[in-house]
């Protein structure tokens, strides 16, 4: 597949960026509750943010299982087809944010990881960040932690990350993990946990833990509050645990083992951001003019 038949961009009259990193969520596997994709959307303000590419959807899903949505608008039926909107933040006195919210594709993996590969390159992005969310064995009544790994043994030590040792299926974020280690392009992936008792509902709680996470990094304020989505869906979940005996208890089993497990030390939220910024300064060519 020729990928320029299939990506929409082109750096026009973008001019120069500050810094640029790549934010990728992408629904599916790997965006359990959506709080990974939501995370990425924080970091997006409505009225600045400016649309600078889109990969086209027909040759990566089967609209069998991502069927297109129907909506009527003012009487005129209309298709709404998987989005893949490569989305341009700038932030003034902060590094840009160049973000990729879409779905997961079902076909020909390759051509949409090249896509954004070209997409990163073009726009001089220094790293490129993939968030997720899965489900593991956490209380809804804690914060979840947010891991991260990186394959970037330079990059881990001074975020506190780890190398990735998983071994089996893995989702597109592993594939590109992987396409972009072979460029030599630097990359992180966070990755939030959501109870799965619970998998079915919403977890602001795990999206605001995750949008804060990436701030640190990042350097860069998110623009969301959670605070009343996460009382109200807090309430949500409690009245569903009162009403199982046997799930409360497992509730309250998950919460001491939560309060036991040691925190690995992870650095300051200042520490990160400033770790994160000297390690794209030493990759940075000096300045001829220097």
């Amino acid at each position: 597949m020729d990928v320029t038949e299939v990506l929409d961009f082109s750096t026009g009259d973008i001019g120069p960026l500050d810094r640029p990193v790549m934010l990728v969520g992408l629904e599916g596997w790997f965006d359990v509750a959506s709080a990974a994709s939501h995370a990425v959307e924080s970091f997006m303000d409505v009225e600045q943010a400016v649309i600078v590419g889109e990969i086209d959807p027909d040759p990566f899903y089967d609209f069998t299982q991502q069927r297109p949505l129907v909506s009527v608008d003012d009487g005129i039926r209309k298709i709404q087809w998987p989005s893949n909107e490569i989305v341009l933040q700038r932030n003034a006195g902060h590094r840009d944010i160049v973000s990729l919210v879409g779905v997961e594709p079902h076909l020909y993996w390759s051509a949409y990881v090249d896509a954004i590969i070209i997409v990163a390159e073009a726009l001089g992005c220094e790293a490129v960040v993939t968030v997720g969310s899965a489900a593991e064995a956490i209380p809804h009544t804690r914060r979840p932690p947010v891991t991260g790994s990186t394959a970037n043994a330079d990059l881990a030590q001074r975020l506190g990350l780890i190398a990735p040792s998983y071994e089996g299926v893995t989702g597109i974020a592993g594939v590109l993990h992987a396409a972009l280690d072979a460029r030599s392009i630097p990359s992180v992936s966070l990755r939030v946990g959501i109870p799965h008792y619970l998998m079915n509902a919403e977890h602001p709680l795990a999206t605001d833990a995750l949008s804060r996470h990436l701030s640190h990094v990042l350097g860069v304020p998110a623009g969301v509050d959670f605070s009343d989505q996460i009382d109200s869906w807090r309430e949500v979940h409690d009245e569903i645990i009162e009403t199982d005996d046997q799930l409360r208890m497992y509730v309250r089993m998950l919460e001491a083992e939560f309060d036991r497990r040691s925190e690995a030390a992870i650095p300051s939220a200042d520490d990160l951001a400033a770790q994160f910024e000297n390690f794209l300064d030493d990759l940075r060519p000096d300045d001829p003019a220097d």
